[in-house]
C-alpha cells in the first residue's frame, strides 16, 4: 500500500508525464484514445516512481502548496513535450513552402488529428517525420528524458529563469531556418524554372505560358520531391536527433 506521501509524489509525477505526452509529437495525436494515453502515462509514471529517489521531498505538499506543485509539474511536462514539436512545425512549414511553389497551395487535406485543413505536401512531410521519429526510437528517448528530468528538476522545483527563456527563444527561432533549409533544393530549382518561364513568355508573347507549364510544374515538383526524399529522410533524422540533445539542454536550463 502507498503512504500519503508516496501517493502524492506518484500523482505529481503522473501530472508531469501526462502533460509531456499530451504536448509531444505522436503521443499527443488526437487519434490515440484518451484512455490509452492515460494508461501509458500511468504505467510510465509508476516505473519512474520506482526508479527515482524521492528523499529530496522532505514534507508532504498539501492544500495550496499541492496546487502550486501541480501547476509547476504540468508546466514542466508541457514544455518538455512541446519542445520536440518545433522540428515537426519546421518540417510542416517546409512542406507548405514547397506546395506553394509547385502550385499545390490550394490543394488541402483535412487533418483528423488537429481537426483543421492543411497543405498536402506539409501533411506528407509531417507524417513522414512522425514515422522517422518512431523508427529512430524517439518515443523511447522522450521517456528517458522525462526520467532524467526528475534528477535535474525536483518535484515542484520548476521556476522560470533566464537560461530557459534563452533556450526556448533559440528553439522557436530555428523553426523558420530549418524550414528554409529543407525546402531550399526545390525552391531554387523552381526559381530557375520561373526564370525560364519568364524568358519564354517574353520570346513568345501570344503563348499562354502559365496554362502550359503549370501542370508540368506540378508533375516535376512531385517527381523532384520523390527523387530527393532520401535526402529529406536523412535531414529529418539528423534534426530529430539534434533536438533530442536540445531537449537535454532545455531540461538542464529548467534545473539551473
Amino acid at each position: 500500500m502507498f503512504s500519503v506521501k508516496e501517493f502524492i509524489i506518484l500523482f505529481l509525477i503522473f501530472l508531469r508525464i501526462s502533460s509531456a505526452f499530451v504536448s509531444a509529437p505522436f503521443f499527443g495525436n488526437k487519434i490515440i484514445p484518451v484512455v490509452v494515453k492515460l494508461f501509458i502515462s500511468l504505467v510510465v509514471s509508476y516505473i519512474i516512481f520506482l526508479s527515482t529517489d524521492h528523499s529530496a521531498v522532505k514534507e508532504v505538499p498539501t492544500g495550496w502548496l499541492l496546487f502550486v506543485y501541480s501547476i509547476k509539474e504540468v508546466i514542466t511536462g508541457l514544455i518538455i513535450g512541446f519542445t520536440l514539436q518545433f522540428v515537426f512545425f519546421a518540417v510542416s512549414y517546409a512542406g507548405t513552402l514547397i506546395g506553394f511553389e509547385i502550385g499545390l497551395n490550394m490543394a488541402e487535406v483535412f487533418n483528423p488529428s488537429e481537426e483543421v485543413s492543411s497543405n498536402l505536401i506539409g501533411e506528407l512531410l509531417y507524417y513522414a517525420a512522425i514515422m522517422i521519429f518512431i523508427l529512430i526510437n524517439g518515443h523511447h528517448y522522450l521517456i528517458r528524458a522525462l526520467q532524467q528530468s526528475f534528477n535535474v528538476i525536483g518535484i515542484g522545483m520548476f521556476s522560470f529563469q533566464e537560461p530557459l527563456y534563452q533556450t526556448l527563444i533559440k528553439l522557436a527561432g530555428s523553426v523558420f531556418v530549418i524550414a528554409v533549409k529543407i525546402a531550399t533544393p526545390i525552391l531554387i530549382s523552381f526559381f530557375l524554372i520561373n526564370i525560364a518561364e519568364g524568358i519564354i513568355s517574353r520570346m513568345i508573347p501570344n503563348m499562354q505560358v502559365f496554362f502550359v507549364t503549370q501542370p508540368l510544374k506540378v508533375g516535376l515538383g512531385l517527381f523532384m520531391l520523390g527523387l530527393i526524399s532520401p535526402v529529406y529522410i536523412y535531414m529529418i533524422k539528423n534534426l530529430l536527433r539534434d533536438y533530442e540533445n536540445q531537449l537535454y539542454l532545455l531540461i538542464n536550463s529548467m534545473g539551473s
